[in-house]
Parts: C-alpha cells; sequence; structure tokens
C-alpha cells in the first residue's frame, strides 16, 4: 500500500514555477510525493522545507543535504523557518486534508470504513480527539461542530441523541457512534452523511480552519515578491477561505477602500481553478473533490 499518491501532482509543482537555486516549503509532507517532485527541479544550491506534525510521515524523509523535515503543525510555519535561519521563500505548497495513509490505518480513526476509537488526530500527541469531542462537548458544542464543519441540516438533532446516549454509555468507537446516529442515517446517503459527520468531527480534533488562516496569513509573510503559494483543498470550507484570502487577504469583511473605490490586492491569482481530469480520478479516487489554487504574491 502506498502511503499517500499525491493529487494533482505536475500541476501543483508547475504553479510554483521553480527556481533552481530557491527555497520552497512544502507544509504537508506526507508520502513525499510533491517534495520529490520539487527537488527534482532543485538546483545544487536549492533548498526544500517540509512539514508534518504525523510521526508516521517521518518514514518518508529524503535523504538529501538540500532538504529539511520539520515534525511540526504547519501553523508555527514562521516560527520554525526563522529558527533555520530562514526569513524569506520563494514558493509555498500545501495539500489540505487527510493523507491516504491516514485513512487507511483503521485505528487512526478517520474512515468510515472501519470500526476503530474514535481519535481522529493528526498530531497523535495531540491532547484532543474524536472521543473527547463526542463525549465531552457540551450540545450546543457539538452543534456548532455539525452545522459549521460538517454543513449538516440536522446538526442540532444528531447533537441532541448523542448527549442523550453518552449518558448512559460513553461513546468510545465509531460503531457505537453510528449506532446512536442511525435514524439519520437512511441507506441511500448515508456513506454521504457519515463522511460529513466525521469531517466535521475531524476538522474540530485538529482545528484545521484555524490552522490554515494561520498558515495563510503567515505565508503572506514570509513569501517574497513573485513568490508562489499552491494550494490544494478537499472541501467547500477550505476552498472558500483560500480563494477569499487569495482574492483580497482577508478571511470576512471587505478591505479598506480608498478615494477611488480601489483596494490593496496582496496576491496576483495565477490559476483560478484547476481539478483532477477524470484519468487522475479513474487511477486515485480520493483525488475526485481536490481543487487547486495558485497565487503569487505582489
Amino acid at each position: 500500500m502506498e502511503y499517500h499518491n499525491p493529487v494533482l501532482l505536475k500541476e501543483t509543482v508547475d504553479g510554483l514555477n521553480i527556481k533552481p537555486n530557491g527555497i520552497y516549503v512544502d507544509v504537508t509532507f506526507g508520502g513525499g510525493g510533491h517534495s520529490r517532485e520539487i527537488m527534482s527541479r532543485l538546483g545544487e544550491k536549492g533548498r526544500l522545507i517540509a512539514f508534518d506534525q504525523d510521526e508516521d510521515a517521518l518514514r518518508n524523509i529524503i535523504d538529501d543535504s538540500r532538504f529539511l523535515l520539520i515534525n511540526e503543525n504547519f501553523r508555527n510555519i514562521k516560527r520554525f523557518l526563522r529558527f533555520h535561519g530562514i526569513k524569506k521563500v520563494d514558493g509555498i505548497l500545501a495539500d489540505l486534508g487527510v493523507s491516504s495513509h491516514q485513512f487507511d490505518v483503521a485505528e487512526r480513526g478517520f474512515s468510515t470504513r472501519f470500526d476503530a476509537e474514535l481519535d481522529m488526530r493528526m498530531n497523535q500527541k495531540g491532547d484532543i480527539s474524536a472521543y473527547h469531542v463526542v463525549n465531552e462537548y457540551e450540545e450546543l458544542e457539538l452543534k456548532r461542530v455539525f452545522l459549521e464543519y460538517g454543513e449538516l441540516k440536522n446538526g442540532g438533532a444528531m447533537a441532541n441523541v448523542i448527549v442523550v446516549a453518552r449518558k448512559e454509555k460513553q461513546i468510545k468507537d465509531s460503531d457505537h457512534l453510528k449506532q446512536v446516529l442511525a435514524k439519520f442515517l437512511p441507506a441511500h446517503k448515508s456513506n454521504k452523511i457519515l463522511a460529513q459527520i466525521y469531517q466535521a468531527i475531524r476538522i474540530e480534533v485538529n482545528q484545521e480552519m484555524d490552522v490554515l488562516k494561520e498558515f495563510l496569513e503567515q505565508s503572506l509573510e514570509i513569501l517574497e515578491v513573485g513568490g508562489r503559494l499552491s494550494v490544494i483543498s478537499y472541501h467547500s470550507l477550505e476552498d472558500r477561505l483560500v480563494k477569499r484570502f487569495f482574492r483580497n487577504g482577508m478571511f470576512e469583511g471587505e478591505p479598506e477602500r480608498d478615494f477611488f473605490g480601489n483596494f490593496e490586492v496582496p496576491f496576483k491569482i495565477i490559476e483560478k481553478l484547476i481539478v483532477p481530469n477524470a484519468e487522475e480520478i479513474a487511477i486515485n479516487n480520493r483525488a475526485r473533490s481536490a481543487k487547486l489554487r495558485v497565487a503569487e504574491k505582489k
């Protein structure tokens, strides 16, 4: 089993417009597919710094003096780059979401296919797991998670059912969670709804939306003028944030305009949207929801 099939490999790295002697960052190293492609385009003086908070990814490290793998969450990109003497970079790549490896290892709890303990931590040393969210969150907090991150219309009712059920017995594994929520899982669309439920809990566990916002803001600071940012997202919540930030450097509200109604735009959009072709989706079904956006710092 491959650790992870890199999605939109050529398109994502092409988007970075690699300079042979430039400094690049892959903030989602995983199986190293995108990193290896970047390395193949670097010259002797080029450098690649990669981030991955999952210790399982360390087994895929690239043995090359131009390469450095940092076992940390990429929300800390600026701090750790500065620790290693790097203030500016020429390009950053982010392949968001869960790796194939994380989905395929049952005990990690990311997949709806397996019965496993409720975990879903990308960093296995993290304090909050899916178990904590399901068993310890107040009903209103659970409702927020389901509505905001799962976009589930029945989020409030689901939260109530979970709170009632856990009073009798703690919900420790995915099979028990499915049993508790059975009435919300009609056979013809149970897989879709389960995927939304799992997505909501996973985003909460890993603070994925906060991490993405912090990363994007820091990327704007550390990119050289003319530096590129390639971001692959897998659901509308991520993609909306990326699209909006590329457009005006903000996540909500409107930028301040001058007397003539103009505002400063931090990025030049290189590619509005790239999606995998039918051939790639046939080879790697997990690519089906991928969306790539590329922008250049002005």
